[in-house]
């Protein structure tokens, strides 16, 4: 008889954003008279810019005819943008990525999600703490994680490297060597940011321990300060240890469209064996490509105009950002991040957990936000809110939260 895959009995409840609009609807329903302000999940808010809307009108275009019309795309992405990407994103600051060492997918997410695949169950990981609950779900349902101990709130074969205020919201090198090494700079869920110097060491310690980093840069769009490497291959030996998730979600708002990509270098290799290769093998065997419109309106957000117009709305984002980070400190509520990122981190006020915070903050100030807890065990007694709002409803949902 057909039997289950029971590592995933070992997934603690629902998904964590599945909980927070499930928790959403519950209240809305109850109090059909009240508007909730969302600040939660973290999905853009703006229109796509005017270059990409022309590319994809120009691309829906060339479907409609026989001479123009394009079916499955290759298995890693058209060239046009593999290419254009390698020239316009990675050698353009100095980066030594060729288009073929780039895979096109529809989107980070999914990428971070199945590259486990590749590697052996028996991998032990490390995952900052907080973290993109993906990266571990993942690995919980590939059975790499070992049993949940309710005790201390985490997988017994994850280690799990503190980020707290002590230490900025980057994590110190591990005493016990992972295999796999998840890190996210800029930061999901703190927004905090890792200096070039400090990434460097974390190179320098994978390429020694034989570790593999899986470095998530979705966010590096957003970064304003100076010396904070926007892709980990900036850092001298990375191609022999990272592999980079990307995305056009927030960078260019294409959370409804779908398109990221994955760089793999032709370098890196564990067991000797190539794992751009293998990659390139599971691509081709569950994916048929993004669809070719997307892609050609990835294209445009590299051109001159795209490029201004993203960065516009990008800094329109952060200006959202600011309004929270101003607005929380003004109240007296200790926070951080939004800086180089689109979320604010901040302390959950009179030693709340993050989910009362959650219920106090939905009840008293009909805001929603995402508790830090749902990030991972050091993420309790804080609280994740995103800029991706409109901007008069993040100003309201600031002063709502100012007279709590």
């Amino acid at each position: 008889m057909a039997s289950i895959n029971r590592n995933y009995l070992k997934l603690q409840g629902s998904y964590l954003f599945s909980k927070i609009g499930r928790k959403i609807r519950e209240y809305e329903a109850a109090h059909p008279d009240k508007k909730v302000i969302r600040l939660g999940i973290g999905d853009v808010t703006q229109p796509l810019v005017p270059a990409v809307i022309e590319a994809l009108h120009s691309a829906v275009d060339e479907m409609a005819h026989k001479e123009t019309f394009r079916g499955y795309a290759p298995d890693l992405g058209y060239s046009f943008l593999r290419e254009t990407i390698a020239e316009k994103d990675f050698k353009a600051r100095g980066c030594d990525i060729d288009a073929d060492e780039i895979f096109v997918s529809d989107g980070a997410k999914s990428d971070c999600g199945n590259i486990q695949e590749i590697f052996g169950t028996d991998n032990t990981i490390a995952v900052c703490d907080p973290v993109y609950p993906v990266y571990v779900d993942s690995n919980v349902m590939a059975g790499r994680t070992g049993e949940y101990d309710p005790a201390l709130d985490c997988f017994k074969n994850v280690i799990y490297m503190p980020c707290t205020g002590e230490n900025a919201f980057t994590p110190a090198l591990p005493s016990e060597t992972p295999d796999l090494i998840y890190l996210c700079f800029p930061n999901n869920p703190t927004g905090a940011v890792m200096s070039r110097d400090k990434l460097q060491k974390w190179v320098d310690y994978a390429n020694e321990h034989g570790s593999v980093i899986l470095y998530d840069a979705a966010y590096e769009a957003f970064i304003t300060e100076e010396g904070i490497p926007h892709s980990i291959y900036e850092c001298e030996g990375a191609k022999t240890c990272a592999i980079e998730f990307r995305s056009f979600s927030k960078t260019a708002g294409f959370t409804g469209l779908r398109l990221g990509f994955t760089v793999v270098p032709a370098d890196l290799k564990v067991d000797g064996v190539a794992l751009r290769d293998l990659w390139a093998r599971r691509h081709g065997t569950k994916f048929n490509g993004a669809p070719y419109i997307v892609q050609r309106a990835g294209e445009a957000v590299y051109s001159d105009e795209g490029r201004k117009q993203v960065k516009e709305q990008i800094a329109w984002y952060l200006g959202n950002a600011k309004i929270i980070l101003n607005g929380l400190k003004t109240a007296g509520i200790e926070a951080c991040g939004g800086v180089n990122a689109p979320y604010i981190w901040l302390k959950t006020p009179k030693e709340m957990t993050s989910w009362e915070f959650f219920d106090h903050l939905l009840e008293h100030a009909n805001v929603a936000g995402t508790p830090g807890s749902g990030f991972g065990p050091h993420g309790e007694h804080y609280f994740r809110l995103t800029a991706f709002g409109e901007r008069e409803a993040t100003k309201e949902a600031v002063r709502r939260i100012g007279l709590l």
